[in-house]
């Protein structure tokens, strides 16, 4: 299919960019590395009658450690992501997370505020970013603000943001728990993952979890934050009957789609698997054991 005719408009300023979208609202509709948006397009799942090119805006690229935050421009590409040096050693679950992201092809080109902003609950990096609790900048031509990750995310490709509102940042705090695991299954490499898991944990000097935070996607309209699971394992060690309770309680409120790829009860059998073995791996990692892939 082809898309529904719209006008292309490309400014080559932030500012230019927020006014257009002041004065034209639902009415147009940003594009960045188009991954995702042409797609939809093609399909005529959205019919724009503005589309706003932001890919000029070289102020919204980059990687760069500021104030023990790292921040990184939405306008930079998934790929550049991957291979930063600072991603690498302060958040190599998120450099390992991208991997998963399609193919070098698509992240070459693919944004990392793009894939926030879209917000498909199986995506990689909203599930990253809500894990590593980051902060999300929200610019309109009249306002800056600093939108709740753990808000951030409404329903299936639905966020907070409002029609004059651009993402422009992602904040992340570089004191992150030392303990970390990110799994994902797909059907093959590169296809959306029918239900991906991270898990970031420290543990005490008694070897028990003091800290935790386990996000699951592909089993709700949105990333879950299982926080009935967190609370269940601070103060434990990862016992198989405490591993067995926190992925029940993990995908206790979970509410997946069934499809060709896969059924309720499979997606579900997933999640609970895949959370074990996410919580076992980020506590055998912070304790100073193998990450045997």
């Amino acid at each position: 299919m082809k898309p529904a005719a719209f006008s292309y408009l490309c400014p080559s300023t932030l500012e230019e960019a927020m006014d257009l979208l002041t004065e034209y609202g639902d009415e147009g509709k940003i594009i960045a590395g188009g991954q995702s948006f042409v797609p939809i397009l093609n399909m005529r799942m959205s019919e724009p009658e503005y589309l706003i090119d932001i890919h000029l805006l070289k102020e919204l690229e980059g990687i760069r450690l500021e104030d023990n935050v790292i921040k990184i421009g939405a306008l930079t590409t998934q790929r550049n992501l991957e291979e930063n040096v600072l991603i690498k050693e302060k958040f190599p679950v998120l450099e390992q997370a991208v991997k998963f992201i399609g193919h070098v092809q698509t992240r070459n080109r693919g944004t990392v505020g793009g894939s926030v902003a879209h917000a498909d609950p199986s995506a990689e990096l909203p599930l990253s970013f809500l894990a590593l609790n980051a902060e999300i900048i929200v610019q309109s031509a009249s306002a800056t603000r600093t939108a709740d990750i753990n808000e951030f995310f409404l329903t299936y490709l639905t966020t907070d943001m409002m029609p004059d509102e651009i993402l422009t940042e992602i904040r992340v705090p570089i004191q992150q728990p030392k303990g970390y695991a990110f799994e994902e299954f797909s059907r093959r490499h590169g296809d959306f993952a029918l239900v991906s898991v991270v898990c970031l944990l420290s543990t005490d000097d008694d070897a028990k979890i003091d800290s935790v935070r386990l996000v699951l996607g592909g089993i709700d309209a949105v990333p879950v934050l299982a926080e009935e699971a967190m609370d269940l394992l601070i103060g434990k060690e990862p016992t198989e009957k405490v591993l067995e309770e926190a992925a029940e309680l993990a995908i206790e409120n979970a509410d997946p789609d069934e499809d060709l790829h896969a059924s309720i009860d499979y997606r579900l059998h997933l999640a609970k698997t895949l959370t074990k073995k996410a919580i076992q791996k980020a506590y055998n990692m912070e304790r100073g054991g193998r990450n045997n892939g």
